[in-house]
């Protein structure tokens, strides 16, 4: 099985029996080094990964940058998780199963918060930025990589049908990154340092999809979604900012 991707230089050292195994979301490895350009990660930090799953976005972030992570998840038991982070011989990671509406953690305790292939289950509402950003400290980022439009369902008039299909009403948790820079600077809270489209995003779904059907010998519930829009609605946003 191969991930390799030339985009991704770092993630292609990852065991794609791996990742795949631990599957929750397309390409989650590939999204986080999309998002490397748009933060300032350093040894030491404390960095929340939020929505973690099985631990393969905690594994990339305590190796890669020598950050200290809390992987929180709500659906994946923590021991679960733990085990399947330590098998990379990875151990600066603390797994907790946590909802994203309430956190427990003390205000100001993070450095930075990233969450891939998460944030639109929760991230939408009006009021979860200021929430979530009272666990950074001062300076601190928030980094989110997220399924996206190209254009808005409100704009469109309804959701493409192929994507309906696949996802239903869900679909319109899935905005432009100009709907994602306009909801956190309207809140004064953040200076917003990256939103924008990922060029290669519907590509790299393609290709995880494809890659996740050949390793399950079945075929990824996403790939006709995703043959049939050929990259005319669907990618991801890349969102970055720092609190006030």
């Amino acid at each position: 099985m191969d991930l390799t991707n030339e985009r991704y230089p770092r993630s292609s050292k990852y065991d794609a029996e791996w990742l795949l195994a631990a599957d929750m979301g397309p390409n989650p490895l590939w999204l986080l080094e999309a998002l490397d350009g748009e933060l300032d990660l350093r040894p030491g930090m404390r960095v929340l990964d939020l929505g973690s799953g099985k631990g393969a976005t905690s594994v990339f972030l305590a190796r890669e940058y020598g950050v200290r992570v809390w992987a929180a998840d709500l659906w994946v038991d923590p021991t679960e998780a733990a085990a399947n982070i330590t098998a990379q011989s990875v151990d600066d990671v603390v797994t907790l199963r946590a909802e994203a509406h309430t956190l427990p953690f003390a205000q100001g305790f993070f450095d930075a918060i990233v969450c891939v292939d998460a944030y639109e289950y929760f991230g939408t509402a009006d009021g979860y930025l200021p929430y979530l950003a009272g666990f950074l400290k001062p300076g601190g980022q928030l980094g989110v990589a997220t399924p996206a439009m190209r254009q808005e369902v409100r704009e469109l008039g309804h959701i493409p049908e192929h994507i309906k299909q696949m996802v239903g009403w869900e679909a319109i948790a899935w905005h432009t990154a100009e709907w994602w820079r306009f909801q956190w600077e309207i809140t004064e809270l953040v200076d917003v340092t990256a939103a924008h489209l990922l060029p290669s995003g519907w590509d790299d779904w393609l290709r995880w999809s494809r890659a996740l059907s050949s390793y399950r010998g079945e075929r990824d519930d996403a790939l006709d979604m995703l043959e049939a829009d050929q990259g005319e609605y669907l990618t991801f946003a890349i969102l970055a900012a720092r609190k006030r």
